[in-house]
């Protein structure tokens, strides 16, 4: 890399080659639902890692918190702005209004039958909806024996445990690598 060539880009520069990129795969039909997330700011990140992964909807589910809130924005750095999202009191009723429109329910969650995220093996040819839990219980119970397969993200760790939209940003990349194969 030559020192004198190499310049970080301008905000005017990202948003200009941004645009430039297209949404040319299944991957931005992927939906994610967050059931029963506490934290404004941990729903701000998740705002904002969609944006940057053209991820197509949010479902704010339980007692996750809705925008407009200060505590979201910061965060989201206004990714609020432009995600789409929708609030329910039931993320059952969600499930069951995606399984209709033919999604696949993928439970982000660590369980005696979850698949290894670097070994699950996606259909491009299906829509995913992403299901992250609450920051402490996880997925709820009654959801998670909605959902069609669980995925974790190995771990060697003694704490076995990543902050849930820590979890988000990997989960979203290794599925967005795995529809550009």
């Amino acid at each position: 890399m030559n020192e004198n060539m190499v310049r970080k880009l301008s905000t005017k520069e990202i948003h200009k080659y941004n645009k430039k990129r297209t949404k040319n795969s299944l991957f931005h039909e992927t939906v994610v639902i967050l059931d029963n997330i506490r934290s404004m700011h941990n729903v701000g990140s998740f705002f904002r890692t969609s944006d940057a992964f053209g991820i197509k909807k949010i479902y704010l589910c339980g007692l996750t918190p809705k925008p407009p809130r200060p505590e979201i924005s910061k965060s989201a750095l206004g990714a609020e702005e432009f995600v789409s999202w929708h609030s329910s009191d039931n993320t059952l009723s969600v499930i069951k209004e995606l399984k209709l429109i033919g999604y696949l329910i993928i439970g982000i969650e660590q369980t005696t039958e979850s698949v290894l995220l670097h070994q699950y093996k996606l259909e491009t040819s299906n829509k995913y909806a992403l299901i992250f839990g609450n920051e402490v219980h996880g997925i709820q119970d009654d959801v998670l024996k909605e959902c069609d397969i669980t995925v974790e993200i190995p771990q060697f760790g003694d704490k076995h445990s990543f902050n849930v939209s820590v979890s988000y940003g990997i989960v979203a990349y290794a599925f967005f690598e795995k529809f550009s194969i």
